[in-house]
Protein backbone atom coordinates (compact mmCIF):
# COMPACT_ATOMS: atom_id res chain seq x y z
CA UNK A 1 0.00 0.00 0.00
CA UNK A 2 1.36 3.81 -0.64
CA UNK A 3 0.78 6.28 0.96
CA UNK A 4 1.10 8.01 4.48
CA UNK A 5 -0.54 7.95 8.28
CA UNK A 6 -1.64 11.18 9.05
CA UNK A 7 -2.80 12.42 12.21
CA UNK A 8 -6.00 14.39 12.26
CA UNK A 9 -5.75 16.90 15.11
CA UNK A 10 -9.72 16.60 16.77
CA UNK A 11 -10.05 19.31 19.05
CA UNK A 12 -9.23 19.61 22.78
CA UNK A 13 -12.45 20.32 24.15
CA UNK A 14 -12.63 17.07 26.58
CA UNK A 15 -14.50 15.14 24.56
CA UNK A 16 -11.76 14.44 21.97
CA UNK A 17 -11.91 10.37 22.66
CA UNK A 18 -15.46 10.62 21.28
CA UNK A 19 -15.05 13.06 18.67
CA UNK A 20 -11.79 11.15 17.11
CA UNK A 21 -13.93 7.85 16.46
CA UNK A 22 -16.66 9.45 15.27
CA UNK A 23 -13.73 11.00 12.55
CA UNK A 24 -12.66 7.64 11.82
CA UNK A 25 -16.05 5.49 12.34
CA UNK A 26 -18.23 8.25 10.32
CA UNK A 27 -15.93 10.95 9.08
CA UNK A 28 -17.68 13.12 11.73
CA UNK A 29 -15.80 14.99 14.56
CA UNK A 30 -19.14 16.69 16.18
CA UNK A 31 -20.32 13.21 17.52
CA UNK A 32 -19.59 13.20 20.81
CA UNK A 33 -22.91 14.07 22.37
CA UNK A 34 -24.67 11.15 20.72
CA UNK A 35 -21.49 8.43 21.21
CA UNK A 36 -21.55 9.45 24.94
CA UNK A 37 -26.00 8.43 24.60
CA UNK A 38 -24.92 4.81 23.38
CA UNK A 39 -22.33 4.39 25.99
CA UNK A 40 -24.55 5.46 29.05
CA UNK A 41 -27.40 3.24 27.23
CA UNK A 42 -25.06 0.26 26.89
CA UNK A 43 -23.79 0.82 30.28
CA UNK A 44 -27.50 1.35 31.71
CA UNK A 45 -29.10 -1.95 30.03
CA UNK A 46 -26.02 -4.68 31.74
CA UNK A 47 -25.92 -3.58 35.47
CA UNK A 48 -24.26 -7.04 35.92
CA UNK A 49 -21.36 -6.51 33.45
CA UNK A 50 -21.11 -3.22 33.62
CA UNK A 51 -20.62 -3.07 37.61
CA UNK A 52 -19.19 -0.79 40.55
CA UNK A 53 -16.25 -2.65 40.42
CA UNK A 54 -15.75 -2.89 37.00
CA UNK A 55 -16.61 0.69 36.76
CA UNK A 56 -15.08 1.86 39.74
CA UNK A 57 -18.05 3.75 40.59
CA UNK A 58 -22.42 2.37 40.88
CA UNK A 59 -23.53 2.24 37.51
CA UNK A 60 -26.88 5.05 37.49
CA UNK A 61 -23.98 7.95 38.41
CA UNK A 62 -21.29 6.49 35.95
CA UNK A 63 -23.86 6.81 33.21
CA UNK A 64 -24.68 10.36 34.68
CA UNK A 65 -20.83 10.94 34.77
CA UNK A 66 -20.12 10.38 30.91
CA UNK A 67 -22.87 12.24 29.84
CA UNK A 68 -20.81 15.19 31.24
CA UNK A 69 -19.40 16.68 27.91
CA UNK A 70 -16.35 18.05 30.67
CA UNK A 71 -15.48 14.25 31.45
CA UNK A 72 -13.17 12.52 29.46
CA UNK A 73 -13.30 9.13 27.77
CA UNK A 74 -11.00 5.59 27.93
CA UNK A 75 -10.56 2.48 27.45
CA UNK A 76 -14.35 1.22 28.78
CA UNK A 77 -15.88 3.91 26.62
CA UNK A 78 -13.34 2.30 23.54
CA UNK A 79 -14.36 -0.71 24.22
CA UNK A 80 -18.12 -0.42 24.41
CA UNK A 81 -17.44 1.63 20.84
CA UNK A 82 -15.69 -1.23 19.31
CA UNK A 83 -18.54 -3.48 19.62
CA UNK A 84 -20.94 -0.57 19.06
CA UNK A 85 -19.51 -0.44 15.31
CA UNK A 86 -18.78 -3.47 15.06
CA UNK A 87 -15.05 -2.60 14.03
CA UNK A 88 -11.79 -2.97 16.25
CA UNK A 89 -10.37 0.02 17.58
CA UNK A 90 -6.26 0.67 17.75
CA UNK A 91 -5.25 3.10 20.19
CA UNK A 92 -1.52 3.78 19.67
CA UNK A 93 0.23 5.69 22.89
CA UNK A 94 3.15 7.78 21.66
CA UNK A 95 4.82 7.92 24.85
CA UNK A 96 4.78 3.78 25.45
CA UNK A 97 4.54 2.86 21.84
CA UNK A 98 2.27 0.51 22.61
CA UNK A 99 -0.68 -0.11 20.66
CA UNK A 100 -4.26 -1.23 22.97
CA UNK A 101 -6.18 -2.95 20.60
CA UNK A 102 -10.51 -3.04 21.44
CA UNK A 103 -12.74 -5.44 20.07
CA UNK A 104 -10.92 -7.93 19.25
CA UNK A 105 -12.37 -10.71 21.15
CA UNK A 106 -15.67 -9.66 18.44
CA UNK A 107 -13.66 -11.04 15.38
CA UNK A 108 -14.81 -8.07 13.43
CA UNK A 109 -13.04 -7.44 10.25
CA UNK A 110 -12.63 -4.37 9.89
CA UNK A 111 -9.65 -1.63 12.00
CA UNK A 112 -9.83 1.70 12.88
CA UNK A 113 -6.99 3.87 14.91
CA UNK A 114 -6.48 6.35 17.27
CA UNK A 115 -3.64 8.12 18.74
CA UNK A 116 -3.03 9.10 22.18
CA UNK A 117 -0.51 11.46 23.75
CA UNK A 118 -1.19 10.94 27.26
CA UNK A 119 -3.67 13.61 27.76
CA UNK A 120 -5.48 13.81 24.15
CA UNK A 121 -6.97 11.40 21.80
CA UNK A 122 -6.74 12.04 17.45
CA UNK A 123 -7.00 10.36 14.86
CA UNK A 124 -5.28 8.27 12.60
CA UNK A 125 -5.45 8.47 8.54
CA UNK A 126 -4.08 6.42 5.28
CA UNK A 127 -3.44 9.36 3.13
CA UNK A 128 -1.58 9.22 -0.60
CA UNK A 129 0.47 12.10 0.08
CA UNK A 130 1.43 13.76 3.48
CA UNK A 131 -0.73 17.21 2.74
CA UNK A 132 -3.69 15.67 1.15
CA UNK A 133 -7.05 17.20 2.17
CA UNK A 134 -9.31 15.01 4.51
CA UNK A 135 -11.50 14.25 1.55
CA UNK A 136 -8.38 11.34 0.48
CA UNK A 137 -8.38 10.26 3.98
CA UNK A 138 -8.83 6.34 4.26
CA UNK A 139 -9.90 5.48 7.98
CA UNK A 140 -11.18 1.84 7.94
CA UNK A 141 -9.28 -1.08 6.92
CA UNK A 142 -9.86 -4.42 6.65
CA UNK A 143 -8.82 -7.28 8.91
CA UNK A 144 -6.42 -9.79 7.25
CA UNK A 145 -6.73 -13.75 7.96
CA UNK A 146 -3.42 -12.94 10.45
CA UNK A 147 -5.35 -9.85 12.35
CA UNK A 148 -3.18 -7.82 11.17
CA UNK A 149 -4.32 -4.78 8.70
CA UNK A 150 -1.19 -5.53 6.61
CA UNK A 151 1.61 -2.93 5.56
CA UNK A 152 -0.83 -0.48 7.54
CA UNK A 153 -0.08 -1.51 10.78
CA UNK A 154 3.69 -1.31 10.04
CA UNK A 155 3.33 2.35 8.60
CA UNK A 156 1.34 3.36 11.78
CA UNK A 157 3.95 1.63 14.37
CA UNK A 158 6.68 3.89 12.65
CA UNK A 159 4.89 6.71 12.56
CA UNK A 160 3.85 6.19 16.45
CA UNK A 161 7.82 5.87 16.93
CA UNK A 162 8.46 8.94 15.24
CA UNK A 163 5.95 11.04 17.11
CA UNK A 164 7.66 9.38 20.28
CA UNK A 165 11.29 10.42 19.01
CA UNK A 166 10.03 14.08 18.42
CA UNK A 167 8.30 13.58 22.35
CA UNK A 168 4.62 14.81 21.15
CA UNK A 169 3.60 13.05 24.40
CA UNK A 170 2.78 14.49 27.97
CA UNK A 171 4.54 12.65 30.64
CA UNK A 172 1.39 12.58 33.19
CA UNK A 173 3.63 10.74 35.72
CA UNK A 174 6.42 12.78 35.63
CA UNK A 175 5.79 16.51 34.63
CA UNK A 176 6.02 19.41 37.26
CA UNK A 177 3.41 21.82 37.81
CA UNK A 178 4.28 24.84 39.99
CA UNK A 179 1.37 27.48 41.62
CA UNK A 180 1.90 31.16 40.31
CA UNK A 181 0.60 32.10 43.22
CA UNK A 182 1.93 30.23 45.99
CA UNK A 183 5.25 29.01 44.47
CA UNK A 184 4.39 25.20 45.60
CA UNK A 185 5.56 22.90 42.82
CA UNK A 186 4.45 19.01 42.20
CA UNK A 187 5.32 16.71 40.48
CA UNK A 188 2.52 14.25 38.15
CA UNK A 189 -1.01 14.36 37.78
CA UNK A 190 -0.61 12.32 41.36
CA UNK A 191 1.15 14.90 42.60
CA UNK A 192 -1.37 17.89 41.42
CA UNK A 193 -4.44 15.95 42.63
CA UNK A 194 -2.57 15.35 45.98
CA UNK A 195 -1.01 18.44 46.73
CA UNK A 196 -2.18 20.43 50.08
CA UNK A 197 -2.30 23.99 47.47
CA UNK A 198 -1.72 26.97 50.41
CA UNK A 199 -3.24 29.24 47.95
Amino acid sequence: MEGFVVRRVIPSDNSCLFNAVGYVMDRDQTKAAELRQVIAATVASDPEKYSEAFLGKPNPEYCNWILDPEKWGGAIELSILADYYGREIAAYDIQTTRCDLYGQEGNYSERVMLIYDGLHYDALAMSPVEEAPEDFDQTIFAIQKNRSIGPVEEIALNFIKDQHRKRRFTDTANFTLRCGVCQIGVIGSSGARSSNWSC
